[in-house]
Formats: structure tokens, C-alpha cells, sequence
């Protein structure tokens, strides 16, 4: 049978744990002896208080309001259901957004007395904001207002309104009395003027999985499997989309193509996997693929380092502009900091105000800078793919729900490649020599330091503009948010070349003094700064010489074992193919290797008449 999980939402006392009491009770969906200690809590002369059967916390009998989600499981001859109950008081809504976050229906409460309370619309905000399409608004406690048609009526033009001013879409709006158990799981005889479903019909009848099914494939890689030398397995759970073996797919960020060969389980292969299924890929090539990959196909995720995002923001301390938090995305996680808060939404009006931070509770939009591109859909689009949480870097604890927009802010317009008003050229002519950038490659100790600085002399004192961009210089400032992760590594790089062909972009000789171990790396750093501005010198050296010089202790505390990742040793080193200059300095020392590179450099024409 389908799975249908829902959430209750609304303000406090509107009677959301009753209500799932009393679903739970009449659709059968709880045991003779929790019944039994219901009515030992309620008292031996108290009808049963049914709300009792998710308010499990002293604190919550004791005060009567929920605190925390209580998640309870029923099912029908229909299908299966997961009830979310959240808290209604404000200052438990990041609970709220927390139970909501999982659900594909929400059924938010409005006391028929009261009519649609701040809470209550600002849970259907976050509940429209977190993508839940079908939206129940179940109009309690009608037996509190002598089953008035024309109240109803008046609630229900309120409801509408407010949910066409949210932009969300046409809700189901019902009248129950949760107390007495009218159009919960039937509909009585206290409203005949009512012809609608009751609550359990229309649950019933929600189709959750089919515009999931229909979209395009998103397949988070959470685990690779090794189960033999002949079998390598991808596990992750199917986000949106169908796969079937022989579908082509194509793996992000690398771009590559592939097939699926199978479709495997702990209960034996599958024909087809849709939403929310959790299996493990086999695929034709054989690709490198780790976690936090993605599989898709169809239309594409877009690869986005800056994002644009809506925030519900669920810690005490405010938000920090500026201050580093980890973002995790699907089943990939990378820092990134806050660039701007760009207004604060006011959840009752729906107004918009300008704002520098957020809040506990608060909604806001901002943009996010990542260390790294993520693969993202707009949120409205794809839940899984379009939404993220931020955490904490000290505390650990998660302080935000994040939303991607689809579109851009116009903040973010203004971050482009624009024309220098004095140009690169112009640059070039007055100083009489062209930039370029010089990537010195080699292991630690081969001598690539003092090569570097040497060069920045000698071209210094030939009057050009010439500077050395150090690893250890990044490391310690752009870089001081990195670790030693091969994908930190990476990101490293990636920053490094971007400076350098900014530098290069103010006519600048730049000369990079990093390892650059694999292949690939030197390939992307060749194709950010561009072919015809760098050169790629491989400074070579035996093994012995530069072990013995080891100038920051790495082959020392590589031969130790002391901890992993140990900076420039743990990552094999693949020697470059076709460098364009190779130099082995300790054979020839320093100042020829700079007068080589002179000569390289001269015979490009990037010394100019200033050389």
C-alpha cells in the first residue's frame, strides 16, 4: 500500500493533538491497553482525552500543549499513514518546520471560534515555503459554535484569501469537531449542510508520489559498495524520477555518461526504482564516483556556488552574516558563509522588511557563498535537491532550513564579469610586459619554494610586476576554512587559479608555487586562468633529495602514520605527462632553473621591452 505522511500545524489549543487522537481512535488505529492508559491518565469520571495519545512528555500533560513532534503510524484498507502532531506555540515552531519537513499533506487547525490565529498563518507559510502541495484546513471545534453553516462560511472566505494572497494552491478546507469526532473518519449527523469528504477520505485520496514520479531523475549518492573485485554498487535513495537498468545517466559534478546495468536490494534486483525507494546502482562504466555525487537524468540540477535562498531560521543565537556554517545538501556537506540578508518576510501581513539578521522563528531570504558548487534545483521543484539545512560549526547543532530559490536576487546580478574601466591591455602597454601565470608542480621539497622566490627577484629587479602566490599564504587567509579532505585539497586549488587569473587580469606575472598532485587538478587550473596565459612547470627531483630537505615535516610524519590526510603525502602524486617546462633543481640548481624559465617566458613574448 502507499505511504502518505502528514503533519498537523496550527495555533496553540486549536486541538491538532485531539484531532489525531480521535483519527487514530475511530479509524482503529490504536491497541485495547494504550486505550486503557488514556483513560487512567483522563481519570476513572473523564471521558477519554485522546490527545493524550501523542502528548506523551510530562511536561506537555502537565501544561496541555505539545512541545515536541510526536510521530504516530496507522493504516487502512487504503493505505499506510505517518501523522507528524507538531507544536502549535511559537516558540517550538522550528519543531513545527522540523515535523513539516518530511510531509506531503498538511492539515492545519483553526478554532472555529477564533478564526485564523498568527500561528496558525504562520505555519501555512512555512508549511507552502517547505513544498507541501496539498494543504487540509480542518475547521475545529464546530461543536463550540453550534455547527454554524454561515461561520464556516465566513472562516472558510478568510482561509481562501489568505492562501491566494501566499501564492499557494486552492486548499481543502473541512469543518470537524475533533471532541465529538464529526467528519474525522465520518461524517455525523451534527452537519448535514456539509456534502465535502471527511478528514480520512480526503487523506485517502492524496496522490503523493505521482508529480514525483513524473520528474526528473535525482539520485543522491549516499555510499559506495565493494561487495568483490567484479561488482561496485552506488546506495542512495531514488529522490524524484524512475530508473530502470538501460536508462542513461549522467554523473554530476563530473558530467560523465553511463548506464544502469542493474537495480539491486537486500530482497534481490528490481525492474524500475521511483521516490523514496532505497537501492544500490550498478552501472556499466566504470566511473569515479564518491558521496554526495549525484546521479540524474532528464533535465539537469544547476551547478551553483552563490545560491539564493529562503531561511527558517530554528537557533536562539541570531544569525551571523559573514560566519562560517556547514550546509548540507542531499548527502553532500561544504562550508559556506551568509553574503547578505536581503529582508525578513512578516508572516502574518506576508510584508517583507528589511533586515541585517534573523532571528529564532524567523523567515528571510539571503545568498550563500559555498566553498564548493552544488548541484541544485529550485525548491519548488524538487524538495530534495532544492533544500538544505545549515549547522552549526561549534556547537554542531542545526540552526537553519534552507530553500533554494529559482531565481537570482538582485544583489547577485550585480557579481559579474564586467569590463575594466582601465583594461587589460591598457595595463600591458604601460608597463611594457605581459602577464601570465607560472604553475610550479612537484612534490614538497624539490625546491619549488626557492625557484619561486628567486624568479619574483630577478623579475622585480628587471623593473616587471611580478608576484608569488604561496600555498601556505592561502592556506592561512582565503583558505583558513578548508581541511585536508581531497575535496577541500581541490577547492584549494580551484581558489588559487581564480586569484591568480585575476592577478593576471592587472597584467601581473604570477608565479604558483603548489603540488597539485593529480592530472585533473592541473587540467582544471590550466582551463580557469587559460592556455594561452600559463605555463605548467613540473620541478622534479630524486626521491632522497627532497625527502631529506622535507621542509615542513610532511615525509617525517607521513612515515610516522601520524593521523590521515597528512598535507601533500597521503595523495599519490601522477607525474605530468607533458609539462611544459620540466626542471629538476637539485641536479641544476636554482639559478639556472630561473634563467630556464626566463628563457620560456622571453620566448612567449611576456617580458616585452621591459625584459
Amino acid at each position: 500500500m502507499d505511504l502518505l505522511r502528514f503533519s498537523t500545524a496550527g495555533s496553540v489549543d486549536d486541538g491538532k493533538s485531539t484531532l489525531i487522537g480521535r483519527l487514530l481512535h475511530d479509524a482503529k488505529g490504536i491497541f485495547e491497553d494504550q486505550l486503557e492508559a488514556v483513560r487512567r491518565a483522563s481519570g476513572d469520571d473523564a471521558a477519554p482525552d485522546l490527545a493524550l495519545l501523542t502528548d506523551g512528555l510530562r511536561a506537555e500533560r502537565e501544561q496541555g500543549i505539545t512541545i515536541d513532534v510526536a510521530y504516530r503510524y496507522f493504516a487502512t484498507p487504503e493505505r499506510k499513514f505517518i501523522i507528524a502532531d507538531t507544536p502549535g506555540h511559537e516558540q517550538y515552531t522550528r519543531n513545527m518546520a522540523t515535523g513539516a519537513s518530511t510531509a506531503e499533506a498538511s492539515v492545519i487547525l483553526v478554532d472555529a471560534r477564533k478564526g485564523l490565529q498568527p500561528q496558525s498563518r504562520r505555519h501555512t507559510c512555512i508549511a507552502h515555503l517547505l513544498g507541501i502541495r496539498h494543504l487540509v484546513f480542518a475547521v475545529n471545534k464546530m461543536d463550540l459554535v453550534d455547527y454554524d453553516a454561515d461561520r464556516f462560511a465566513l472562516l472558510r472566505e478568510e482561509i481562501l484569501a489568505f492562501c491566494e494572497h501566499l501564492g499557494a494552491d486552492t486548499p481543502v478546507i473541512i469543518p470537524v469537531s475533533a471532541l465529538v469526532g464529526d467528519n474525522v473518519v465520518s461524517h455525523g449527523d451534527n452537519m448535514p449542510w456539509y456534502r465535502g469528504p471527511c478528514l480520512l477520505d480526503h487523506l485517502e485520496s492524496i496522490d503523493p508520489v505521482a508529480e514525483d514520479a513524473a520528474a526528473a531523475l535525482r539520485y543522491p549518492v549516499q555510499l559506495v559498495l565493494r561487495g568483490d573485485d567484479d561488482f561496485r554498487g552506488y546506495a542512495g535513495t531514488v529522490a524524484t524520477g524512475r530508473v530502470r537498468p538501460g536508462d542513461r545517466v549522467t554523473a554530476l559534478p563530473s558530467g560523465l555518461e553511463t548506464t544502469v546495468r542493474r537495480i539491486h536490494t537486500a530482497d534481490g534486483p528490481l525492474e524500475a526504482a521511483g521516490p523514496g525507494q532505497s537501492v544500490a546502482l550498478q552501472l556499466a562504466d566504470e566511473l569515479d564516483i564518491s558521496r554526495g555525487d549525484m546521479l540524474v537524468a532528464g533535465t539537469r540540477p544547476q551547478a551553483r556556488r552563490r545560491i539564493d535562498a529562503t531561511l527558517i531560521w530554528m537557533d536562539h543565537a541570531p544569525l551571523r552574516p559573514g560566519r562560517p556554517y556547514q550546509l548540507k545538501h542531499a548527502t553532500r556537506q561544504v562550508r559556506t558563509r551568509v553574503a547578505a540578508v536581503h529582508g525578513r518576510t512578516d508572516v502574518v501581513s506576508l510584508d517583507e522588511h528589511p533586515a541585517e539578521s534573523l532571528g529564532l522563528n524567523e523567515i528571510g531570504r539571503v545568498t550563500l557563498d559555498c566553498a564548493q558548487p552544488l548541484q541544485v534545483d529550485a525548491y519548488e521543484d524538487n524538495r530534495t535537491t532544492g533544500g538544505f539545512i545549515l549547522i552549526d560549526l561549534e556547537t554542531n547543532a542545526t540552526v537553519a532550513a534552507g530553500l533554494v530559490a529559482r531565481e537570482q536576487s538582485v544583489t547577485t546580478v550585480e557579481v559579474f564579469d564586467d569590463a575594466q574601466d582601465i583594461d587589460r591591455a591598457a595595463r600591458e602597454r604601460q608597463q611594457q610586459h605581459r602577464g601570465g601565470v607560472l604553475w610550479l608542480t612537484g612534490l614538497p621539497g624539490t625546491g619549488k619554494r626557492y625557484l619561486a622566490r628567486e624568479l619574483e627577484r630577478r623579475l622585480f629587479r628587471r623593473g616587471l610586476r611580478a608576484c608569488v602566490l604561496d600555498a601556505d599564504a592561502l592556506r592561512a587567509g582565503l583558505s583558513d576554512d578548508l581541511g585536508f579532505t581531497v575535496d577541500d585539497r581541490t577547492e584549494n586549488l580551484r581558489r588559487a587559479a581564480e586569484v591568480a587569473k585575476l592577478l593576471v587580469g592587472t597584467g601581473q606575472i604570477v608565479i604558483a608555487d603548489f603540488m597539485t598532485p593529480t592530472a585533473e587538478q592541473r587540467t582544471r587550473v590550466r582551463s580557469i586562468v587559460g592556455d594561452g596565459d600559463y605555463i605548467e612547470v613540473f620541478v622534479d627531483s630524486p626521491a632522497e633529495a627532497y625527502a631529506t630537505r622535507d621542509p615542513h615535516g610532511l615525509y617525517l610524519r607521513a612515515r610516522a602514520a601520524e593521523g590521515d590526510n597528512v598535507a601533500s603525502i597521503d595523495v599519490p602524486y601522477e607525474r605530468p605527462a607533458a609539462a611544459d617546462v620540466v626542471l629538476e633543481v637539485a641536479d641544476t640548481g636554482v639559478e639556472a632553473g630561473v634563467t630556464r624559465l626566463l628563457d620560456e617566458i622571453a620566448g612567449r613574448g611576456w617580458l616585452g621591452d621591459a625584459g
